[in-house]
């Protein structure tokens, strides 16, 4: 059974978007290398924060009915660069169940082992869930603090919650708390600001802009747009909050949820983050994904799951206040990577690389090929990301009125399927990182037949 130190995976399982006919084979085996992870690696793998991924990619795998052997193949590939948990201090772990001393130890790295025990030993006395929503969504200042840490780090520790509790994995989640507990908190003006913001927007009459207007007129805002630099540090930190906070803020806040449309505005959401992702190419380079944008959508299933039945114990105000932080996340990240023009056309007329023996091609062998590719859960998580998007906006998508929803129909998320695994099968990096500015395409190879750098369409 699983538990907050034991992870234990089934067959039966029935994660937010996976493949038929899961077995116990790979349930046994994932079960087995994420405990492994779990006991024996810290979250990071180097002091730089760079992030270890084992959880996310084999258990995004497993969804997608990987084999046994893919699924170690996978943790194979990944396990040589990990590193092992800082040594167990009991005596902070004693210490952090005092509210005042907890946050003493927040956003500091070597104290992952010791939140991680401490939320574990939380989970035997209250129950994950309780605990999630008092170190979450109580609303106090610790409570808000967490929430901003876990957004932080391009979005990694909500998409390692997010796959704890949508695979029902109380260890996972502790893991996904702990790691929230060791990142930054700089963020907290952006959010809380758009939070105070929105409030005031929420009692104004007249049609809610959707996400994607919200992006244009971030991108017609010469001081917005040019507020990240190509050699800052962290364009988020260094750029939009040190140039432009105000006008983040003011852009990002238009945008409001009420709990009867959560459904329709998370559909929306995913629609929004895929499109901005995948029509951001630079032609005549060969069609990549922006590294930054592509956690936008990985993390996007989740907020999907959120809202199902099995995860009552969040209310319908915590869904609504989770949703409204994704999309103002989601807008400052295009605002950060340079405000790129986007080029729906290179999603509409992009012809596969490959194609099976009907001569169309299909989602399962898009998947094939993810599954089998030497990986570190970016890619995988993609195609499961994109999978899923088709099947939660089709409904609203039918309906749309307002053009938010710029991806519709089953032929284009085909094709943003075959955009995906052909791009990260290509040659060159498998990601493009800021794609907004020409800088970051210098590296990315041209498309077949093309010569010199070309003008940007």
């Amino acid at each position: 059974m699983a538990s907050g130190s034991k992870v234990h995976l089934e067959a039966s399982q029935q994660p937010q978007f996976y493949v038929k006919g899961l077995t116990a084979e790979s349930a046994e085996k994932t079960s087995k290398l994420l405990q492994v992870n779990h006991e024996k690696h810290h979250i990071f793998f180097n002091r730089s924060g760079f992030h270890n991924h084992i959880a996310h990619h084999l258990l995004t795998i497993f969804a997608l009915n990987a084999s046994p052997a893919e699924i170690q193949k996978g943790y194979d590939v990944n396990v040589s660069y990990q590193r092992p948990p800082e040594p167990l201090k009991q005596s902070i772990v004693n210490d952090m169940h005092e509210p005042d001393r907890f946050k003493t130890y927040l956003g500091d790295e070597k104290y992952y082992h010791d939140f991680l025990v401490f939320f574990q030993s939380e989970f035997e006395s209250k129950g994950w869930q309780n605990v999630v929503n008092e170190y979450l969504f109580a609303g106090d200042e610790r409570a808000n603090d967490m929430l901003v840490r876990l957004f932080a780090g391009f979005l990694h520790p909500i998409i390692h919650l997010g796959f704890g509790i949508e695979f029902q994995q109380p260890a996972i989640i502790a893991e996904g708390l702990a790691q929230a507990a060791v990142h930054d908190n700089w963020m907290a003006p952006l959010f809380l600001g758009c939070e105070k913001a929105a409030e005031a927007n929420r009692g104004e009459n007249g049609p809610k802009k959707t996400i994607v207007q919200l992006l244009e007129e971030c991108r017609n805002d010469e001081k917005l747009s040019k507020a990240p630099h190509w050699d800052d540090g962290n364009k988020i930190r260094d750029g939009i909050l040190k140039r432009a906070p105000e006008e983040m803020i003011k852009y990002a806040s238009q945008y409001t949820v009420d709990e009867e449309e959560l459904e329709e505005k998370t559909a929306e959401m995913i629609n929004a983050s895929v499109y901005f992702t995948a029509a951001a190419q630079h032609p005549p380079h060969q069609i990549k994904f922006d590294f930054f944008y592509m956690h936008c959508v990985n993390s996007s299933i989740f907020f999907s799951n959120f809202l199902s039945a099995t995860n009552s114990f969040l209310t319908p105000a915590t869904k609504r206040r989770l949703l409204e932080w994704k999309v103002w996340n989601d807008i400052t990240m295009y605002v950060s990577r340079g405000c790129p023009q986007l080029l729906p056309e290179e999603i509409t007329h992009y012809q596969p690389k490959k194609h099976d023996n009907s001569g169309t091609g299909g989602w399962d062998d898009i998947i094939k090929r993810v599954n089998a590719l030497e990986d570190d859960g970016h890619a995988s998580k993609l195609i499961r990301a994109l999978a899923h998007g088709e099947q939660a906006c089709e409904k609203h998508a039918e309906d749309d009125k307002k053009g938010g929803f710029q991806i519709k129909g089953k032929d284009a998320w085909l094709k943003l399927g075959h955009m995906a695994i052909d791009s990260v099968e290509a040659e060159g990096p498998n990601w493009v990182r800021s794609c907004g500015f020409d800088e970051a395409w210098e590296q990315i190879p041209l498309r077949d037949g093309e010569e010199g750098a070309g003008a940007r369409l």
